[in-house]
């Protein structure tokens, strides 16, 4: 396992992270129960991962709980990430229906407080802001109550988290100014480069870290879905349009040849492509199993794609119809 320093940070973490929403939620596919979960997290720490990603809003705690329990006396031997800016304590978290948002003050030491609590320890290695629009990432006063939490020592560092769609550019662009955002999260794969490729390249200049997130494009680029896959309602991936589906199919078919003579599948040529680009951190694919979280570990081995077929993907790329992008609406 290779290990990536997070921003401008002294942090190293493993270039596969551990992202650990699946293990509370059952939005892909699979509602994988307690003694399960532990075990994926203990398999995860035995095959080097050391990121361990997740947020409050996850089973509306139970995500940090289970991380908690399993690392309770392992505390210096991992890096712990959680996120806040949901109010989910009077609301049934039902499928994926945005939730009142909250970055007060006192929101903000309640939330945290009670995540260090579930967590089973007393500082975080990093805090997040969770879905920000780009209201709050122009809000001095949210940031300045993170650095006082940096200063107390209850956190090392924070991220900015974008979304919930994949877009948010002028949030990521904005918050890679705040001079204590170690690490931006966002969608990124082959199939889904903007605004990841913008992003990256400022978080190179910034010394900002790039946190990825379904690198696997909604399961496209695990060869698990084909054009005649269909989605449970439960299953976050019901909201993508078959014409997606089948464009993103046809696209995989284009750069299949690069991966093919790097002898790489799919899923590995996707992964290392991510890899290659410089401003990337950590990957966190969505992994529902030990097996899966074995694979893509071990797709982690310092091997990269060479510029000139990095080159090609983004000719590939370019050729492409654009997409629509998500965004927030500008402040006054």
């Amino acid at each position: 396992m290779k290990y990536n320093k997070l921003g401008k940070t002294d942090i190293k973490v493993s270039e596969v992270g551990f992202g650990a929403w699946a293990i509370a939620l059952d939005w892909w596919g699979k509602k994988i129960e307690e003694d399960e979960a532990k075990r994926m997290l203990k398999k995860a720490y035995d095959v080097g991962i050391n990121f361990f990603e997740t947020g409050d809003l996850y089973g509306k705690g139970k995500s940090e709980r289970l991380i908690g329990e399993v690392f309770k006396d392992m505390r210096d031997e991992i890096v712990i990430s959680t996120k806040y800016g949901y109010d989910f304590s009077e609301v049934e978290q039902i499928g994926h229906k945005e939730l009142p948002q909250n970055f007060n003050e006192d929101f903000t030491k309640m939330a945290l407080r009670n995540s260090l609590e579930r967590l089973q320890t007393d500082h975080l290695d990093m805090y997040g802001l969770h879905n920000p629009k780009l209201k709050d990432i122009r809000n001095d006063s949210i940031f300045n109550v993170l650095d006082g939490f940096v200063a107390d020592e209850s956190i090392k560092t924070y991220q900015v988290a974008l979304g919930p769609a994949i877009g948010w550019t002028q949030e990521g662009l904005e918050a890679m100014d705040r001079p204590n955002v170690s690490a931006v999260q966002t969608v990124y794969n082959i199939l889904e480069q903007t605004p990841g490729n913008e992003l990256m390249k400022k978080a190179e200049e910034t010394d900002v870290g790039i946190l990825v997130r379904v690198p696997e494009a909604s399961g496209i680029l695990t060869g698990k879905v084909n054009a005649d896959t269909k989605f449970d309602d439960n299953d976050h991936r019901s909201v993508r349009k078959r014409e997606w589906l089948k464009a993103s199919l046809e696209k995989v078919e284009q750069f299949k040849p690069i991966a093919e003579r790097n002898g790489l599948s799919v899923t590995e040529f996707a992964m290392k492509f991510m890899m290659t680009k410089k401003g990337f951190t950590t990957v966190l694919p969505t992994m529902i199993s030990e097996e899966e979280i074995v694979m893509y570990a071990e797709m982690a081995d310092e091997k990269y794609i060479s510029s000139s077929d990095m080159k090609e993907v983004e000719e590939l790329y370019n050729s492409w119809p654009s997409y629509e992008l998500k965004a927030t609406i500008p402040a006054n």
